[in-house]
């Protein structure tokens, strides 16, 4: 049997605690170590003994040389520890969705390529692309050539933010900052490219968003819409796929993780969930999964990554 794969753990904090539950539940990794600037990391790690700690990354590389490191921390970080790790080490790299903060810190990732190999090596964490009504869906339309291009997508993700407006600016941006990454992303799952973001309307101070980007389907070029808003006293997160040619029409419910196919009045495929597992679980279990079998989807991928990442922030300023 080979070795297992040895994950350095960069950042414990809510996030990181998805990262360990499904890290735990493979058996071809272990725990190297962790590093945060709070003096103590998880509890253990599989009921073991906790890995070496440290307060930064630079003291866990004169240490140790993982193969995994998972950048698990705020997103102005991602840069500078990107370049840290991929620099020090000959390691893969794993960084939370966005992959930066902002195009001068994207341009300068694209300036590394050359000395760190940044394509081959850089991944992130677009987890919410691997929900599994998302990998049906995927599934599905790569089963299904003929029926053409996905012409139109329409995306709408609500969060329950309406009674703490001031509280999710502070911590999340804007609804399109904080939704549009994932929609992005579960976008490019679907199709052969993002090629621009074509309009941006901001509303409500931010709180709410819509906009459109021009993607490529097989030969085509279609519309995404996209609507984001924290004006709800629910999570509501749903999307639909159009095939103009076929007629065929995919619905995905990402609050309920369930979807369907439809032509007309034919009901052609469903997808259902029996909820037993915790969402962003069901989401990093095919991240990873894909990830270390060596053939990663592309939505991990660096280009994929620099893609939405430049779509995302090409928006303007909320209000």
């Amino acid at each position: 049997m080979a070795d297992p794969v040895r994950v350095g753990l960069v950042g414990v904090g809510i996030i990181a605690e998805t990262h360990l539950t499904v890290l735990a539940e493979r058996d071809d990794v272990t725990l190297e170590f962790t590093v945060d600037p709070r003096p103590v990391g998880p509890s253990g790690f599989r009921g073991a003994a906790p890995p070496p700690h440290y307060d930064g990354l630079a003291r866990a590389l004169g240490a140790h040389e993982p193969d995994l490191i998972v950048l698990a921390t705020p997103t102005v970080t991602h840069a500078e520890l990107v370049t840290e790790a991929l620099l020090r080490s000959a390691a893969t790299v794993l960084v939370e969705k966005p992959i930066v903060h902002d195009p001068a810190a994207l341009a300068e990732l694209r300036e590394l390529d050359g000395r760190a190999d940044v394509r081959r090596r850089l991944f992130t964490a677009h987890h919410f692309a691997f929900s599994p009504e998302v990998e049906w869906a995927a599934e599905l339309l790569a089963a299904h050539p003929e029926w053409g291009p996905v012409t139109g997508i329409t995306s709408a993700f609500y969060d329950p933010y309406a009674q703490r407006l001031p509280a999710a600016f502070a911590s999340y941006g804007s609804s399109w900052t904080d939704s549009g990454v994932n929609q992005l992303s579960m976008i490019t799952r679907f199709v052969d490219d993002l090629t621009a973001l074509t309009s941006l309307q901001p509303a409500d101070g931010g709180a709410s968003a819509w906009c459109t980007v021009e993607f490529r389907s097989r030969g085509a070029v279609g519309t995404a819409r996209l609507r984001s808003s924290w004006l709800t006293g629910s999570s509501s997160k749903e999307s639909s796929l159009v095939f103009g040619r076929s007629g065929v029409e995919v619905w995905i419910d990402h609050t309920a993780m369930t979807g369907f196919a439809a032509r007309g009045g034919e009901l052609i495929a469903t997808f259902g969930n029996d909820g037993r597992t915790p969402r962003k679980v069901a989401h990093y279990r095919p991240l990873y999964a894909g990830l270390l079998s060596g053939r990663p989807d592309r939505v991990l991928g660096f280009d994929a990554a620099a893609t939405i990442a430049a779509i995302h922030q090409a928006a303007p300023a909320a209000g």
